[in-house]
């Protein structure tokens, strides 16, 4: 094989050897070669920083990712386990359908269709459809007719009560409210027929409450406090002892206990007893003060005696019962005593405050029926002036197919309205139960309240 042969290369100069000890050539000398410039090209390009290193690609950052993950999840999971809707069951319906139309007359029997525990209702509530019992922490809506339960809502709280108000129904809940202070701060309002829940507030209503309804507002009554609220649950006034108070001495009078309280033509009405006073008082608010910071007072009057009972209001008329002097008086809507009357009723019907502070009574379109303890007596409603009594009565009366029912030992009474006169009685075996009954009519079903359960009677 021929060895290789070296070649001039075009133009035929030599190569030189590489000397490294050549000097270095200077940018812009002839002796260095301009490179052939690209005109389509743009400038340089700066250099690129090296490239960063991912922070999750060590084993450190991984683990401290996980840890952030698994604290977030436990506290999600935390606060969800103890949140409202982890203790809430809420089960809704469609409305039912329409009931048959009541008689128009009651008629000579009534047969149980069924009946369930009612515990935390003072008196039967009824939608236009449905049913409603309230027990334990179960708001149930029932079928008028069967009993059926067609919707649900049922917390993990001790219900304190529940009452038909506006076109809804107000469950309020056993909770501490403000500084921690045991109560029954959780209300909600439903809708009776379907259960769909229209409004809710956290309150700082007492334990012990009841719910007094003026038709456009809605006072809970506590021993020495009262909230009232409009029909969005919105908190109109508070009075009394108010808990985390923020402007302190707006409230007319400190230390005082309540009664009783009754509302009517936006205004609420309570009995007090205060350390100061020689006897009780009655005083008279506005549901919507003028200035919302402070209770707005209409009236407050000194009673001529003790013990005193709150029984009804009707327009700007308040009847007051003193079981001492025997007398229902009738104040007016300055506070002045405009009527007198005399009361014939055992010392043991006044002898201690209403349920919850609310006297047992209903309204129709023409009278104030007010459940004394045994003796049942009409008070007109528009001056409140006694009209006449019915003995032997178990509880205050409703209108049903059309006319005047009263419960009595034994039964019903079907009474005239306007004379207190029997038209007929109905027979019912109430099985050994003697107390209180409270009733309410849907269509063509009669609801009475016997203790802690509603039955259903047609």
């Amino acid at each position: 094989m021929s060895e290789p042969v070296d070649r001039e290369p075009a133009g035929g100069r030599h190569h030189k050897p590489f000397d490294d000890t050549a000097d270095v050539p200077v940018i812009g000398s002839e002796d260095v070669l301009a490179a052939p410039v690209n005109p389509y090209s743009g400038p340089p390009s700066a250099p690129r920083p090296p490239a960063r290193r991912s922070p999750w690609n060590r084993p450190r950052d991984r683990v401290v990712a996980a840890l952030i993950l698994v604290a977030a999840l436990t506290g999600g999971l935390l606060i969800w386990a103890g949140s409202e809707s982890r203790s809430t069951i809420s089960q809704t319906a469609q409305k039912g359908q329409p009931l048959p139309p009541a008689p128009d007359a009651v008629p000579g029997s009534l047969t149980e269709l069924w009946r369930a525990p009612d515990g935390a209702v003072p008196v039967p509530v009824a939608g236009e459809t449905t049913v409603v019992t309230a027990s334990g922490g179960d708001v149930l809506g029932r079928d008028p007719l069967t009993g059926a339960v067609r919707w649900q809502y049922s917390r993990d709280l001790q219900l304190c009560t529940a009452s038909r108000a506006w076109t809804h129904v107000l469950a309020v809940f056993r909770k501490d409210g403000l500084n921690n202070e045991s109560g029954c701060s959780e209300v909600v309002e439903l809708d009776p027929d379907t259960g769909h829940r229209t409004a809710q507030r956290t309150g700082s209503a007492q334990l012990g409450t009841r719910l007094v309804s003026d038709g456009a507002y809605v006072t809970a009554y506590g021993p020495t406090l009262l909230n009232t609220w409009r029909d969005d649950l919105v908190e109109t006034v508070e009075y009394g002892r108010v808990p985390a108070l923020v402007n302190p001495g707006k409230q007319p009078r400190t230390g005082c206990s309540y009664g009783s309280v009754a509302a009517a033509a936006g205004q609420v009405g309570v009995l007090e007893r205060c350390p100061r006073d020689q006897g009780d008082r009655i005083t008279v608010l506005q549901a919507v003060p003028k200035d919302s910071d402070q209770p707005e007072v209409s009236y407050s009057q000194v009673l001529p005696g003790t013990s005193a009972q709150l029984v009804a209001m009707s327009g700007d008329n308040a009847a007051v019962a003193m079981p001492a002097q025997r007398l229902l008086l009738i104040y007016g809507p300055d506070g002045s005593q405009i009527a007198a009357y005399p009361l014939d009723l055992p010392a043991a019907d006044l002898a201690r405050d209403p349920a919850g502070g609310v006297a047992s009574t209903s309204v129709t379109s023409s009278n104030v029926y007010w459940f004394t303890g045994s003796k049942l007596m009409a008070l007109s409603r528009d001056t409140l002036t006694p009209l006449w009594t019915l003995g032997s009565a178990l509880g205050p009366g409703v209108m049903f197919d059309h006319q005047l029912v009263v419960p009595i030992q034994g039964g019903l009474a079907v009474l005239n309205e306007q004379n207190g006169s029997t038209i007929r009685t109905i027979g019912l075996d109430r099985h050994g139960y003697t107390g209180p009954v409270r009733l309410t009519a849907v269509g063509p079903v009669l609801l009475e309240q016997r203790g802690d359960t509603v039955v259903a009677l047609r």
